[in-house]
């Protein structure tokens, strides 16, 4: 359940071939924020992102912080959400509000010359939010629509069930959509006592990029955050302690293809070894048609369209988790593929060949989201929110071009036992062995 912390980081990974040039600022109110000025065009974007995301709901509020962070857009003073849809568009700005498990994100896009306004208006939108009955009742049955629709998903079946076996009691193992009955039963109160737990001046970090000043971006960030509580209501996260096993759990599901995720144990940002994981990654799983997997369960077997990994890199918790799909008849023999791919690299680690590649396509991919002012803001706050240092983008490929194949068979080694791999399959698998008992709930 840190899909968005996945996305996060990878956009964090995009990074162009040029330095950059970021620029460390304090509003007079002492707000901090990175920023990549570029007057280029009279437009500046911003992005806000509070710490703890709907990692922060209140025990038995599930989904409460995501059911509030949809509604903020929803009227704010004086203006309900008609009235403030058409102030928005008025300006021609652009505000967006997004939660995931690490993290609650606002972005603002404005030109110039209503940027003040829109600066204002969006800090309505955090500190007066009306939270009218109506606007709750409509947010919340689109929320309720995603998690019926959820329930007759196998992927998602297959991600919350994994969650569930690898976080224990963390807000990780849980979906920040809430369930059917923790969402009907939110109240108005429970929104703006969800909105005092995570909006707080003490735990926002800002990026910024486009035509705007230090000077300006400081008085930006006093109008916009100015008005929010020095501190939030509830303290962050704990680190999340992964209790992953290995073995199988089978979920049955009337369907021809079962659907297939596996996780074991990952490794934190700021781990030693990382860089070397995310080359050893790319090689094993993360590549596309070039990785591993893909080569023997594809490529020679056709057992499946695709089959990638990933580093998941959780603020708060991290595993190294992959997922296929494929015929039911053969999904054993994909299993055990993966097994026998995971310990191939684990004694074997990578070939020099596999190595140069990796590290020529990842020091020489540009970036696709790092192509505008709001990625730009997007990756600046991203990087804060992970703890990088302000030189991280224009550093990465060091990083990466450094990595040895001594290094990447040490990570491996550490990391990558196929006895420590939990697999989660939906659908009606055959020539599965040792299975445990499917979840009752």
């Amino acid at each position: 359940m840190i899909r968005a912390a996945i996305a996060l980081f990878l956009a964090v990974l995009a990074v162009p071939a040029h330095a950059i040039d970021i620029q460390d600022v304090t509003s007079p109110g002492g707000i901090k924020a990175w920023l990549v000025q570029d007057d280029s065009i009279p437009f500046v974007a911003v992005q806000f992102s509070f710490k703890g995301g709907a990692s922060l709901d209140a025990e038995g509020k599930r989904g409460a912080i995501n059911l509030m962070t949809a509604t903020l857009e929803e009227g704010a003073g004086n203006r309900d959400s008609v009235a403030f849809a058409q102030a928005v568009e008025g300006l021609g700005a652009q505000f967006s509000f997004d939660v995931g498990d690490d993290a609650l994100t606002v972005g603002m896009r404005a030109l110039n010359e209503n940027r003040d306004e829109a600066a204002a208006l969006l800090a309505e939108a955090l500190t007066q939010p009306r939270f009218d009955d109506d606007a709750i009742e409509r947010v919340r049955a689109q929320v309720q629509s995603i998690i019926r629709s959820e329930a007759t998903d196998p992927q998602s079946i297959a991600a919350k069930e994994m969650a569930r076996q690898a976080w224990g009691d963390h807000p990780y193992a849980t979906s920040i959509n809430g369930t059917m009955d923790s969402v009907a039963a939110l109240t108005r109160q429970d929104l703006v006592a969800a909105k005092n737990r995570v909006l707080a001046r003490d735990r926002v970090v800002v990026g910024a990029a486009g035509d705007i000043t230090p000077e300006e971006l400081g008085q930006l960030l006093d109008t916009v955050l100015g008005g929010l509580p020095e501190q939030g209501t509830a303290p962050l996260p704990q680190p999340a302690d992964l209790q992953l096993t290995g073995g199988v759990t089978v979920i049955d599901w009337d369907s021809p293809q079962t659907v297939v995720s596996f996780a074991g144990p990952g490794l934190a940002i700021d781990d030693p070894d990382y860089f070397a994981a995310f080359v050893a990654n790319h090689i094993l799983g993360g590549g596309g048609f070039s990785s591993r997997l893909m080569e023997e369960i594809r490529e020679k077997r056709g057992l499946t369209y695709g089959v990638g990994t990933t580093l998941a890199t959780g603020v708060y918790g991290q595993t190294w988790q992959g997922g296929m799909a494929g015929s039911n008849a053969t999904t054993g023999q994909a299993v055990d593929l993966i097994r026998q791919e995971w310990d191939r690299m684990a004694e074997g680690g990578v070939t020099d060949q596999e190595l140069n590649d990796a590290k020529t396509y990842l020091t020489g991919e540009y970036p696709l989201r790092f192509d505008g002012n709001g990625s730009i803001a997007g990756i600046l706050a991203g990087m804060q929110l992970i703890g990088f240092p302000i030189d991280y983008v224009n550093t990465r490929n060091e990083k990466v071009e450094a990595v040895t194949a001594e290094d990447v068979k040490r990570v491996v080694g550490r990391l990558l036992d196929a006895d420590d791999l939990r697999f989660v399959l939906v659908g009606r698998p055959e020539g599965i062995a040792g299975t445990d008992p499917a979840p009752t709930n």
